[in-house]
């Protein structure tokens, strides 16, 4: 559809469902009605609140990206009890595609899982020009664009509802990090952080699912895998399926880690391995690794991993590099990798590991 019939527009291709994590909003005329610096008073929109509000539920992550002033345009918005809803909000002077692209920086997304709703048409083509990937969404269609399927996650889980509140304790970790002035790693001693990890139980599996589907730089294989399928594998005793979570002094950064371990006979498969990009940094992207390479060790068997290049997940090789895994078999961009078993790398200092 085009910017020209007043509708949204998105970059070419079958829309992908739940594939929006974050939608970003203009305000003069969009979020509210009027001019904020031209009015002595502007009127929120109570659809757009309601919209706000439903997607949040989802899952769905919400920001701004407004040539306004900030302290006013922020105050107008506690006052409409609205500001908590918005991380990393870009209120300034300049292009908007810049401002997208500090969001999606921050929140750490791609920018196809980004939407962008303005009222203003030169603002819409602006960013398709410089951001092809981002989904532009014109204000008018705010009550019927925002509920297609690119905004609707296959699965609600407890996580989806928590996750704003993760994001902005991020925020907060993240401050607190760039006022640190000791080392990262000493900086990571300060957090508490534990890492626990445990055989995937029914109630993880909808998690597990959406891990796989929302999972690009971190996935071992880029392959998703339904909650039929991963329920079936979970009760396969020639399978182990794992799931990690993370928490720290701040807060809980929910299930973070999946692998997929095909256990049967001498040789040990590890099918899947994925981890969350907003661990990246904690120092954490080794640790569900090296607890499977100890399991294959004590249980006398070697340990080999699948990895297909995907174009994103090239840090995912890297991972298993770093760990000793070594290239024993390439057939175009699939690649077998194996292990050296003794070479397991033990957990950092500043981390308390949790086995269930």
């Amino acid at each position: 559809m085009s910017e020209a019939n007043g509708t949204s527009t998105a970059p070419p291709g079958k829309p992908r469902q739940g594939r929006i994590k974050c939608v970003v909003w203009d305000l003069d005329n969009t979020l509210w009605d009027g001019v904020l610096l031209e009015e002595s008073r502007v009127t929120v929109r109570p659809a757009v609140v309601e919209e706000i509000r439903r997607l949040d539920a989802l899952g769905v992550l919400h920001s701004i990206a407004s040539r306004n002033d900030h302290d006013a345009a922020m105050q107008r918005l506690e006052e409409a009890g609205l500001a908590e809803y918005f991380l990393y909000p870009q209120i300034n002077w300049n292009p908007k595609s810049g401002s997208i692209e500090h969001i999606a920086k921050s929140i750490n997304i791609g920018l196809d899982a980004i939407a962008f709703v303005d009222d203003q048409p030169f603002e819409r083509a602006e960013v398709s020009h410089q951001l092809p990937d981002v989904l532009t969404v014109d204000a008018a269609d705010v009550p019927t664009a925002l509920h297609t399927p690119e905004f609707q996650p296959k699965f609600i889980t407890d996580e989806s509802k928590l996750r704003r509140d993760m994001y902005r304790s991020a925020a907060v970790r993240d401050e607190a990090e760039q006022e640190y002035a000791g080392t990262s790693e000493e900086f990571l001693a300060t957090l508490g952080m534990e890492f626990t990890i445990a055989p995937a139980q029914e109630e993880d599996l909808q998690r597990a699912e959406e891990l796989t589907v929302r999972t690009n730089q971190l996935n071992s294989t880029g392959r998703t895998y339904s909650y039929e399928e991963l329920d079936k594998l979970r009760q396969d005793p020639d399978h182990l399926l794992l799931v990690a979570g993370l928490t720290d002094q701040y807060g809980s950064y929910g299930k973070i880690g999946l692998a997929l371990v095909e256990r049967a006979g001498p040789v040990w498969q590890l099918r899947m391995m994925l981890m969350s990009c907003r661990v990246m940094a904690r120092g954490v992207g080794t640790v569900l690794l090296n607890h499977i390479m100890r399991r294959a060790a004590d249980a006398g068997a070697q340990l080999r991993a699948d990895f297909v290049e995907t174009g994103r997940n090239r840090v995912m090789y890297v991972t298993y590099a770093f760990a000793g895994f070594q290239e024993i078999e390439r057939d175009g961009d699939r690649v077998v990798l194996q292990s050296d078993l003794d070479r397991i790398q033990p957990p950092p200092d500043y981390l308390t590991i949790t086995v269930h």
